[in-house]
């Protein structure tokens, strides 16, 4: 995205000098915008006015509409900035300062979302928050002008309660952080499991009623559940919502890739923003779930690669980084990219090939879908499958492989149709956290579907965070939280650091390199000295370098992604057993128990923290194959690993005794015997009879001598 001209608008603020995309929307509005900075604060103390903090994202479809009816009213915007410093954040650039801010809104109005609406005083400390306010009063919501009015009269007439506002605010903020630690039941799994067989929808997949979330790590959990157990409803689940989730309009038929969120039960209109961390963390639980299924399905290795295809294609910078997200709106319309008429559809496919894409994805005269606001039927359609294509051919007396052939030309077509239409805004900025999970995404999808292009994909990844956004400091690299236009700044954060090491382990676990086991390893001990909390437990969001706010804030919960605090267990609790490194077992350990109160509490909102407990608590296994990297049977065992579901397991390839000992131990005795292939499987410290050939290797895993493999 290019920065906005000086030269052709009527108004520009001190966004302008910024490189967040989300910023450089806001450059021209006539509020007089400031960016979050000291410079910022101390203007609001000279001036004695209240700070307008407003924080959202470039892709986010209500803080569109609100800067469309409000940032860019003259008279809002003239009563702004008499009245006001109005600061704008992006909360993928700042994610501590959202962190915060997002859990007073919480607090005070029981609810949060984006646009987020805060006032607070100079000194940094809030005394009303909301979200998106419409322009005018509208039933009991009340509008935007009448807010900013009644809060400015508040502020010169009633500044005493106001500052006992912020007061008691902070102190049930610092009060509210203490946490007893715990330890977590037995019975803790078999809830959590009960409680989404309770939310679950049987008929269109997902949990809850609408709107409804991918929230992967829920599916992950499941799967992990069904492993453990042989639950066989916990596996029914995931396959019933991944599939529900491919025919469904939250997936776009045409370019690929899932989109934010589904706004009704069926998945059928979704908002139409399109998230790197969707796309890695839905990659990881289809390839999850074809190897749960042993392959019998393609349909979940074919969804995960074309996940991977969109990625690849539209969102990777020319230099590895992976882009943040592409935007909802265009041409000032959400969804106006995405969505089809039928008589488009004729111009660009034919009377006879339109038809059949119609009836296939459900593409009707009318429009299939209503308007999210008004309930009103558009004309347009959004391509979905009620169903399957193998249903679908067999009720239209139509040979399976001719369809898909004939509506995958279609397809190709309808995309490079759709290629000429003013796309969404690509928000081009790379993220250390997202980019960790994406590379773990493309390391475990490089592993599973035996394809070096996605491998590679994830160590260019790596590589360019690592090289470009850090920096040195006495000998160890300082990560950086986000890259854009040349620029790496804000020093990174807890997740930046998890989500990375987690990446890291997954190519390991993928490529065996040695250095991928250490850079994994040095990330760890490096979260642990910026972020852990030695007296209490669990992980500081922020580090003590990084800026001073109004709180420290440790979360566990897994919002729209896993907590960094969640990812942090799990990456130590693998790390600890396959290095066998104690002291990381008991930083994952004391982080579980922070946190166990709540989780017992709300066990479905901790899946992550629960699939670290999981691992750090039950039994697992190290599986390590020794011999030569050119060795067909080493390859064919290797193999054989990769295509099995195994989440409790780790895998080492030892082909370098005499370095891979200094950071796995025990390899130093687990050897190549008679110079050929040779397999370990170790379970808590004891070590099976060696398995000298794939074949042997092969049986001992179909026969399922472990529970675990």
């Amino acid at each position: 995205m290019a920065a906005p001209s000086l030269h052709s608008h009527s108004y520009t603020n001190a966004l302008i000098h910024e490189k967040s995309p989300y910023l450089l929307q806001h450059a021209h509005n006539p509020v007089n915008w400031f960016a979050w900075n000291d410079e910022t604060f101390a203007r609001a103390v000279r001036e004695d006015k209240p700070i307008f903090l407003s924080i959202g994202y470039a892709t986010c479809h209500w803080c569109h509409v609100m800067e469309r009816e409000s940032f860019e009213n003259t008279d809002i915007a003239d009563y702004l900035n008499e009245h006001y410093i109005a600061v704008k954040v992006d909360r993928e650039e700042r994610p501590d300062i959202d962190a915060i801010y997002m859990r007073v809104c919480q607090a005070m109005t029981g609810h949060g979302g984006w646009p987020l609406t805060i006032f607070m005083n100079p000194s940094k400390q809030p005394f009303f928050a909301g979200t998106y306010f419409p322009p005018e009063n509208y039933h009991n919501r009340p509008g935007f002008p009448h807010i900013i009015q009644q809060i400015f009269h508040a502020w010169k007439h009633e500044r005493e309660k106001i500052e006992e506002s912020c007061a008691a605010i902070l102190e049930h903020f610092t009060a509210s952080s203490n946490q007893t630690a715990a330890a977590l039941p037995e019975y803790i799994l078999p809830l959590a499991f009960q409680r989404y067989e309770q939310s679950f929808d049987p008929q269109f997949g997902g949990f809850g009623s609408q709107p409804k979330f991918p929230s992967p790590q829920n599916l992950l959990f499941l799967l992990r559940y069904y492993k453990r157990t042989g639950e066989p409803s916990a596996l029914a689940m995931v396959e019933r919502t991944l599939r529900a989730m491919r025919k469904g309009g939250i997936f776009d038929h045409i370019g690929y890739g899932f989109h934010r969120y589904s706004t009704d039960r069926e998945w059928l209109l979704p908002h139409f923003e399109k998230m790197l961390y969707d796309q890695a963390m839905l990659a990881v639980a289809f390839l999850e779930t074809h190897q749960a299924t042993d392959g019998k399905d393609s349909l979940f290795a074919q969804v995960a690669e074309e996940i991977f295809t969109y990625v690849l294609r539209d969102m990777t910078s020319p230099e590895g980084g992976f882009y943040s997200a592409e935007d909802a709106d265009s041409e000032g319309h959400e969804g106006k990219f995405y969505v089809w008429s039928t008589q488009e559809l004729v111009r660009v496919l034919g009377d006879e090939d339109a038809a059949l894409f119609a009836a296939a994805y459900n593409v009707r005269e009318d429009g299939n879908f209503h308007d999210e606001a008004t309930g009103a039927v558009s004309g347009e359609n959004i391509p979905h499958l009620r169903l399957a294509l193998h249903d679908f051919a067999e009720s239209h007396a139509i040979d399976e492989y001719e369809l898909r052939a004939r509506l995958s030309v279609m397809r190709e077509r309808l995309f490079n149709h759709r290629e000429t239409r003013i796309h969404p805004l690509k928000d081009d900025k790379i993220l250390a956290d997202w980019n960790g999970l994406m590379i773990a995404a493309f390391a475990i999808g490089g592993r599973v579907l035996d394809n070096a292009l996605y491998t590679q994909a994830a160590e260019r990844s790596l590589s360019f965070v690592l090289e470009t956004m850090s920096l040195e400091n006495n000998g160890t690299k300082r990560l950086l939280h986000r890259y854009r236009a040349g620029e790496a700044a804000i020093p990174a954060f807890l997740d930046d650091y998890a989500f990375l090491a987690h990446g890291a382990l997954e190519l390991y676990q993928t490529t065996f390199n040695i250095q991928h086991l250490k850079t994994a390893q040095m990330l760890a001990d490096e979260m642990i000295r910026l972020f852990y909390d030695t007296s209490e437990g669990g992980f500081h969001f922020s580090a003590a370098d990084n800026e001073a706010l109004l709180m420290q804030t440790k979360e566990g919960y897994d919002g729209a992604i896993p907590s960094g605090n969640s990812i942090a267990a799990s990456v130590l609790a693998r790390l600890g057993k396959l290095t066998s490194n104690r002291a990381y077992q008991d930083c994952s350990l004391r982080t579980i128990e922070r946190f166990a109160v709540q989780i017992q509490h709300h066990p479905t909102g901790f899946a992550q923290m629960l699939m670290a407990h999981d691992f750090l608590t039950g039994a697992t296994q190290e599986i390590i194959i020794a011999g030569r990297t050119n060795d067909s049977e080493i390859h064919a065992m290797l193999r054989l690993l990769a295509e099995q579901y195994a989440p409790h397991s780790l895998m080492v390839f030892n082909h370098s005794p005499q370095e891979l000992k200094h950071c796995i131990e025990q390899t130093e005795y687990q050897i190549s015997r008679n110079n050929q292939a040779t397999a370990y499987i170790c379970e808590n410290f004891t070590c099976q009879e060696p398995i000298m050939s794939s074949a042997t290797l092969k049986a001992v895993l179909q026969n399922g001598s472990s529970v675990l493999l």
